[in-house]
């Protein structure tokens, strides 16, 4: 019998200057613990070594749940940012993004809460039938960081942010579709085929034009100034959330596997 514990959280597989990330948590459904987020940096890391000019992030095949997002236990309590610029999930967000070559997330199941930035954060996203997106902050009383939101405000309309933000309800994978959010909606029995020449298909073309225009995409969507007044403001708004009674009781709530009553105080 294989010992759960001693299998490794991330795997990674290269082929044909393709490689797999595969998040491989299935006990704790991929929730993104630091343990598994480190591994995740790690992995991206190690392949910047390698002839790797195209990268598929999935999770273990089989596996019904993509990511639950965050791992709750983990989120700090108290007067403490929860998502603070240190946070494993928002270096890894930034391991994406600085990666010098294209990360294709290709999505079987359900992906809840950070782990929904997380997809946001590859380069494209392929996925299937039972793929569905959800962030869920509001279900924690947790004010979401100025960057994770401009991640969305970079790529989805403002409308269906706030619905998202606001309700919770997670979107199936036909709206995802409609909204632009997958890049291609395949039958769950060519996922795999249609990811992986996809990636190929890339790995033929110049590695270093590839490279540069990534980067200078990135720049240029990621620097937008922000006056110091409204970051500081932006922040002390968070900050009067986070050390709410109603971020301590969503925590509580998620911890105890009940319905979280908020007062707005």
């Amino acid at each position: 019998m294989t010992d759960v514990a001693s299998q490794p959280l991330v795997t990674v597989t290269v082929t044909d200057h393709v490689a797999t990330v595969s998040l491989n948590n299935a006990a704790k459904r991929n929730a993104l613990s630091a343990a598994l987020l480190d591994a995740f940096i790690d992995a991206l890391s190690g392949l910047k070594g390698q002839d790797v000019r195209a990268v598929i992030l999935r999770a273990a095949p089989g596996l019904p749940v993509w990511s639950a997002g965050h791992d709750i236990k983990e989120l700090p309590h108290g007067h403490e940012d929860p998502l603070g610029y240190a946070d494993p999930l928002e270096r890894a967000l930034r391991a994406i993004r600085e990666f010098p070559y294209p990360v294709i997330a290709m999505i079987h199941g359900t992906v809840w809460g950070g782990a929904f930035d997380l997809v946001l954060s590859c380069d494209m996203i392929v996925a299937d039938e039972t793929a569905s997106f959800a962030i869920t902050p509001v279900n924690l009383g947790l004010p979401y960081n100025t960057t994770g939101l401009l991640h969305f405000i970079g790529r989805l309309p403002m409308n269906l942010i706030k619905e998202m933000f606001f309700t919770a309800t997670p979107l199936k994978a036909d709206d995802a579709a409609k909204w632009h959010i997958v890049n291609h909606l395949v039958p769950s029995a060519e996922l795999d085929s249609f990811t992986q020449a996809l990636a190929e298909g890339m790995t033929h073309k110049a590695p270093l034009a590839v490279a540069v225009i990534k980067e200078q995409l990135r720049v240029l969507a990621d620097y937008q100034p922000i006056a110091a007044q409204v970051f500081e403001r932006i922040q002390d708004m968070r900050r009067v959330v986070y050390e709410s009674a109603d971020f301590q009781e969503g925590i509580n709530a998620f911890l105890e596997k009940r319905k979280a009553v908020f007062t707005g105080k």
